[in-house]
């Protein structure tokens, strides 16, 4: 007896979908223009969705390799603590839109006086690169007695605005360089 309702129940449910799939076809048969046209904005939809995603993808990870020549003034800079390699240029590496790079230097003062220290950037390649980038250190402007050994870490930050992201594509900027100075002035108290 359960094995007749079972096999009326699955004969009602195999009209039903017949049903359902009879109706269907009758509808996309009399309906071919509107199938068509929302498949039509499927696929297109689908492809521009793929292509934003694509461009967007290729600029999100933008990046270009750059190059800072150190200067001092008043002082030497260096590598390490013990002296021993004299930093005169600065390697970023690979900079990408929205990144940061520290760099830790230590500075000994060369004058005979004390003295504070500033930072300043010229130079830069190409020109107007320096408005979406900065240069920062985290040196306090204490005095500096003169042979006094201090420790830096000077940070290169980018932009993330779209004007900065258009500038590099605009102009094709593959890389830029700048100068940075490192310079002492006689401590004023």
């Amino acid at each position: 007896m359960v094995n007749g309702k079972v096999s009326t129940l699955y004969e009602d449910i195999k009209r039903l979908l017949n049903s359902v799939i009879e109706r269907l076809a009758k509808l996309l048969r009399s309906s071919k223009k509107t199938v068509l046209l929302i498949l039509l904005t499927i696929i297109v939809t689908i492809a521009a969705s793929t292509l934003v995603s694509i461009w967007l993808n290729r600029f999100d990870n933008l990046s270009i390799p750059s190059l800072g020549t150190l200067q001092t003034i008043g002082l030497e800079a260096y590598w390490d603590e013990s002296l021993q390699n004299k930093a005169e240029t600065i390697d970023w590496g690979t900079m990408y839109v929205g990144s940061r790079k520290n760099v830790t230097l230590y500075l000994q003062s060369t004058s005979n006086i004390e003295t504070t220290f500033y930072l300043n950037t010229t130079n830069w390649i190409p020109t107007n690169i320096s408005k979406y980038m900065s240069l920062s250190w985290n040196y306090d402007g204490s005095k500096i007695n003169p042979g006094d050994i201090i420790q830096v870490t000077i940070t290169l930050s980018t932009s993330t605005s779209e004007s900065f992201i258009n500038y590099l594509i605009t102009n094709d900027v593959r890389q830029f360089s700048f100068d940075i100075t490192i310079g002492s002035y006689e401590y004023e108290s």
